[in-house]
Order: C-alpha cells, then sequence, then structure tokens
C-alpha cells in the first residue's frame, strides 16, 4: 500500500460546480487510504483562470480551502510552478522518511508527470499512477485521452521549470567555501569543496552534495545546481567538466582516448575543461604539472591506495605528456583520518606490510589505517620529491587539508560517520584557457 497520495489537481480549469465532484473524489480517497496512507496531498495551482459565470477567482481559492481537513494529515500545496510544487513535496515525504507513493493524475497529464518525477526524485522512491477521472463538464473532455508522449518542447519547458526553481533557493550551512592549496601555481584553477552552500537539504547530504545515484535521495538536477554554484565561485565551465567514474581500483583515463566503462584516476592537458575525483572519507587527489602544463585527478581509497591508483596515475601523465616525476606536485583533500577509519586485520595487514607506521593496534580485529601516510610513502616510492607532496602530517597544516573527514561534521561528508546516504565533496582541477 501507498505511503503518501498525491492528488493531481493542476491545471484543471475549476468552477464553483466542480466542487462537488472534488469533494467525491477526496472523499473516496480518504476511504480507501487513510488508514495506511500517512500524507495525503493536494497539487493544485494558484494562479489558475477560473471559469466563474459571473465569479470572482478568489472563489477558487476558498473552495479549495474550505475541502475537508483530514485526521492523516491531508495538505494542499498551492503553486505556480510544477517544479515547486514537487520539490516542496519531496522535502515533506523525506521529513516523513516516506518512499511509497501513488500520483492520482489525468490521462493527458500522466506523462508529464512522470517527466517531473524522473527528473526531481531517484530509485529510493517507488511510484504507482492511478487515473484520476473527474466528470468537469465538455470542457474536460479531452482529460479522459491519454498522452502518452512529451514533445521536446514540453521537454524542454519542463527542465527550464526546474531549473529556474532550484536556482531561486537560498544557500544551506552557510556560504560555498571552497579549500585551495599554495602548493599549485596560478596556471591552474583547483580546489577541495566542503559541505556549505548548496542546496541539499537532507542532514546527511546538506548541503553542497556533488553525487547523485539510485541509493541516494538527492536528484540529478539538485547535485547539477549545486554543480552549477560551485562552478560559479571557483571560476569554472560546468559544461566542461568530467569526474571519475569511481571503481575502487586503478585504472585511469587519459583524456582524449576512449573513455572506459569506470576508472579512478582522470588527466589532461586541455586548457578550460575541469577535471574531479569525489571523496566522502576516500582522498581526492589533484596532480599538477606547471612545465609541461598538465593536471590529474584520482579517487584514492583504501583499495585504490593498496593498488596504486596514485602513481598510475602519475605514469600516465609522465606517458602521455613527458612529464618529469620531480616536476609533479601532488595535494591529497580531506579524507578519512587514522583516529576514525578502521579495517579488518586480514585487510589491514598489507597496510602494515608497506609501513609499520601506517597501522594502530594491529593485532585488534579491527586496527586503525592511516590512508595518508600510505599514500605518500608510495608516491615517495614512486619517484614523487617529498617536498613535491602536499596533505598530510609532514606538510602545511594552516589549509585544513590533513582534516579528518569523519571528524568534522560540520565541514565534510563522511561515509564513515553517516552510512549509506552520505553525501560527497570533490577536488577539481583545470588548466586556465
Amino acid at each position: 500500500m501507498a505511503e503518501a497520495v498525491l492528488i493531481d489537481f493542476f491545471g484543471l480549469k475549476l468552477n464553483s460546480q466542480s466542487n462537488c465532484v472534488l469533494l467525491k473524489t477526496l472523499k473516496a480517497v480518504q476511504y480507501f487510504h487513510a488508514t495506511n496512507a500517512k500524507f495525503l496531498c493536494i497539487m493544485h495551482c494558484h494562479n489558475l483562470r477560473c471559469e466563474n459565470n459571473g465569479e470572482h477567482d478568489d472563489n477558487k481559492n476558498e473552495m479549495i480551502n474550505s475541502l475537508p481537513i483530514f485526521p492523516v494529515g491531508f495538505e494542499v500545496i498551492s503553486n505556480s510552478s510544477m517544479a515547486a510544487t514537487l520539490y516542496i513535496i519531496k522535502q515533506k515525504l523525506d521529513e516523513k522518511n516516506l518512499t511509497s507513493i501513488k500520483i492520482m493524475t489525468t490521462l493527458q497529464r500522466k506523462a508529464l508527470m512522470k517527466v517531473f518525477i524522473h527528473q526531481l526524485f531517484t530509485d529510493v522512491y517507488h511510484f504507482e499512477f492511478e487515473d484520476l477521472l473527474l466528470n468537469l463538464g465538455e470542457s474536460h473532455i479531452k482529460e479522459s485521452i491519454e498522452i502518452n508522449t512529451v514533445t521536446n518542447q514540453e521537454l524542454e519547458e519542463i527542465q527550464n521549470d526546474i531549473k529556474t526553481y532550484l536556482r531561486s533557493l537560498p544557500g544551506l550551512k552557510g556560504e560555498l567555501t571552497i579549500l585551495t592549496s599554495s602548493f599549485i601555481p596560478d596556471i591552474f584553477i583547483h580546489g577541495f569543496t566542503t559541505r556549505t552552500g548548496g542546496i541539499s537539504y537532507i542532514p546527511t547530504l546538506s548541503s553542497c552534495n556533488l553525487f547523485s545515484s539510485t541509493k541516494r535521495r538527492d536528484p540529478k538536477a539538485v547535485v547539477q545546481e549545486n554543480l552549477r554554484r560551485l562552478a560559479q565561485a571557483a571560476g569554472f565551465d560546468p559544461e566542461k567538466f568530467h569526474r571519475i567514474k569511481t571503481d575502487h581500483a586503478n585504472g585511469v583515463w587519459i583524456m582524449g582516448r576512449k573513455e572506459p566503462d569506470s576508472y579512478d584516476g582522470l588527466t589532461t592537458n586541455q586548457r578550460g575543461v575541469t577535471i574531479a575525483a569525489l571523496g566522502a572519507d576516500c582522498i581526492p587527489l589533484i596532480f599538477a604539472d606547471p612545465v609541461k602544463k598538465a593536471c590529474g585527478v584520482a579517487h584514492s581509497g583504501w583499495k585504490g591506495t593498496l593498488l596504486g591508483v596514485a602513481m598510475a596515475t602519475v605514469h600516465a601523465m609522465v606517458a602521455e605528456y613527458g612529464c618529469r616525476l620531480e616536476d609533479i606536485r601532488v595535494v591529497m583533500g580531506p579524507s578519512v583520518g587514522p583516529c576514525c577509519f578502521t579495517l579488518p586485520r586480514e585487510s589491514a595487514q598489507a597496510f602494515y606490510n608497506l609501513d609499520p607506521q601506517c597501522v594502530r593496534l594491529i593485532d585488534s580485529p579491527n586496527p586503525y589505517v592511516d590512508l595518508r601516510r600510505a599514500t605518500r610513502i608510495l608516491l615517495e616510492r614512486g619517484g614523487i620529491l617529498p617536498q613535491n607532496i602536499q596533505g598530510d602530517f609532514k606538510s602545511d597544516q594552516h589549509q585544513n587539508l590533513d582534516l579528518c573527514t569523519s571528524c568534522h561534521p560540520e565541514m565534510f561528508f563522511s561515509h564513515v560517520r553517516d552510512g549509506i546516504n552520505f553525501g560527497s565533496q570533490m577536488g577539481f582541477i583545470l588548466i586556465r584557457e
């Protein structure tokens, strides 16, 4: 059974005679769903034109407001924007932790509604549709004809409605903040994001979450708006943006070659193209060679660290752009620290074999592991100069790059701390045009 029922009166040309029909419809909904549904909601447009027979437009709102108040928490959401209406409803659903939703809408509007749902929700939510059959006179005969397709113009209008509304929302948790390193020369634009200044409102995703998946509640439209705000603040073009397709391994995509299905390292020498590595405890790494004017990023979790993704990215830069090891600078972004990150003993043993100082309490069932120390060791062994590595206990301590993501909930997202519905920050770099 549906946990929530949404009744779509959006776009209906209402008049006073239709009140009786609407009341019967709503009473039927109450009868069939009040026992199980935790949220009943009417959606309607607050600036609809009344076909009034001498009545005033204000009568329409009075009619809606006069509808019965149901004991299950019946609500009316009224807005001229369908995107705003559904986003407000999504917030209410998330507050109540509801994911099973029935939408009652006319045959004519079903296809449009499905597009809105696809744009504003993820696979976390489960929708079913029921035909809303309203006999409101000859002017509504067309409502009985199902339209199965959405035109390109309608799709563009829907996308613009969503973008316009999301852009109007205020940033949450303070201003958008980007951490940078004095290590990276000015021919590059770079940074590591924090969690502030975006529009994501779910606690573990709030507010500048930069990744959407089928398992999280943030839709792509919201993440794209967060990215747009980041791009505006940092000074890059969000249309020329590429993020790593994480596989927790050591594959590297050299931009310009065929893109693999997944990879944890990415390099380029194209000006104006932003590349980024996500992280939420895993280390986002950025690489810069000011001599050959090339750069790279890598996502280094514990598996990728042991598999050598950092040096795999370095080797790609050397092979493709002629970079020299002594010219490459590497910055580690915020990640989970050895204070909070544990692994089963058999997995931690590999880090202990790398260097005993990478592991604390090796004899315990779940020893503490220092990913940042391990990454530095592997980079130095691979030929990167020690003074060209930043973001750990040996380097500059004044730029917050070595902070533990799990220990600082006000600044960073963390899978270790927040569980499966965690948000993601990122490290990014581009060569100035």
